[in-house]
């Protein structure tokens, strides 16, 4: 098999000055899962990887990081943006309908990542 069992064929990739908050908070937000974590030898989190929903994301971590966004369906979307502000994170947009079909609003964690919470309507 070309590629680990369950996961796409594209995945996004973020670099993250904070792997284990960015871990955290999708654990907390989307009921992320995690998957293989590959640390340096200091400890640190050279490169990790989390399913949300039917999706893979990995992360990996570099000093600054460099800014990140993603959009994520999800059944209840005010309920996850309810728990990303409850997480701690800062309001980017508020929910609102967006005339394309989708109820969204935006978030950025505590490392800087934005995440747009969405559902189709």
């Amino acid at each position: 098999m070309y590629k680990p069992e369950g996961y796409t064929d594209v995945s996004p990739y973020l670099v993250v000055a904070d792997v284990e908050a960015v871990l955290t908070f999708a654990e907390t937000v989307f009921g992320a899962k995690r998957l293989r974590i590959f640390h340096r030898e200091d400890g640190s989190i050279m490169h990790a990887e989390m399913r949300i929903g039917d999706s893979v994301v990995m992360l990996g971590g570099a000093e600054g990081g460099a800014p990140a966004l993603l959009h994520v369906y999800t059944e209840d979307a005010d309920d996850a943006f309810d728990r990303a502000t409850a997480a701690g994170a800062t309001v980017l947009q508020e929910m609102q309908h967006k005339g394309d079909g989708d109820y969204r609003g935006g978030v950025a964690d505590a490392s800087g990542t934005q995440w747009y919470i969405s559902r189709q309507l």
